[in-house]
């Protein structure tokens, strides 16, 4: 055999030795196909070999995927519209049921998920009141919604991990409506604390009011009081003073006396040299003479 023969078929034998392999990885379903019937599906990441030519590989994705569904109008129990728009969190768990349901058409499948999901998601509301579609229920219908999409979406091997609901929007007269009687309710507890405000407010000044009449009432007793024993000290002042000498104490009586009836300029004081006024004016002894 000749050179050029030679290396033809190596190049040959290396290219069936290449399509013959293929790897799978840690992110990914494979199926191998042969002549259109699925062989094997269950295939460990790695590096496997195929037949060239006999043998077609096809992968899908093992990750957990998300569908991104559009607002949907959907109806209450109390036949009040709300718009529900939410996701879906799917896998695949079984690829050759996946292939055999979908023809391995994953825009096909995603229809399917989408129209299981839907669906619950509307008995799911239909069944519900306004209030506990928004409440702390909303957690409890998107697990009811993601248990009973999973029974159906089983059959042609996805799984649903879960259902999440990112907004429900009410339509604009239904939200106007919503809007006022939020509004009123505000307004209501608004008035409410005023009220209670002002009544607080007029206890506080009352009790205010009551204490500061018992502190002047207080301070005026104590003031009476102190005054009162201020004027028996100087009472018994000047008893004790006017004992000790009597004369001396009348005489310092009558200096006071002169000072405060002569006190301004130009005074003048008619009275008869005999009273008793000018006692001190005259004699030594205070006689008068």
């Amino acid at each position: 055999m000749n050179r050029p023969v030679l290396v033809i078929l190596l190049i040959v034998l290396g290219g069936l030795g290449l399509a013959s392999l293929f790897t799978v990885s840690e992110t990914e379903y494979a199926i191998r196909f042969q002549l259109g019937r699925i062989v094997k599906s269950d295939y460990e990441p790695g590096l496997h070999i195929k037949l060239p030519f006999v043998n077609n590989i096809r992968k899908y994705d093992r990750r957990i995927l998300t569908l991104d569904t559009s607002p949907e109008p959907m109806l209450t129990s109390e036949q009040k519209f709300v718009e529900v728009d939410s996701f879906v969190k799917w896998r695949i768990v079984d690829v050759a049921t996946f292939y055999s349901a979908t023809q391995g058409n994953e825009a096909q499948a995603l229809n399917r998920l989408s129209d299981i999901v839907d669906d619950r998601l509307r008995n799911q509301i239909a069944s519900r009141t306004l209030a506990e579609v928004v409440s702390e229920q909303r957690v409890s219908t998107m697990q009811d919604i993601a248990t009973s999409a999973n029974s159906a979406a089983s059959e042609f091997g996805i799984e649903v991990v879960d259902v999440r609901i990112k907004s429900i929007e009410l339509p604009d007269d239904v939200r106007e409506s919503v809007f006022r009687r939020m509004a009123a309710d505000r307004q209501k507890a608004a008035n409410l604390y005023r009220f209670e405000g002002r009544e607080e407010a007029e206890r506080i000044r009352s009790d205010a009011d009551r204490q500061a009449q018992i502190i002047l009432a207080e301070a005026e007793r104590d003031g009476q009081r102190l005054r009162g024993e201020g004027d028996a000290i100087a009472t018994k002042t000047f008893a004790e003073a006017y004992n000790a000498d009597q004369e001396f104490y009348s005489f310092y009586r009558s200096l006071q006396a002169y000072r405060n009836a002569f006190d301004g300029p130009g005074d003048v004081l008619v009275l008869d040299p005999s009273t008793e006024f000018f006692d001190y004016f005259g004699g030594d002894s205070g006689s008068g003479e």
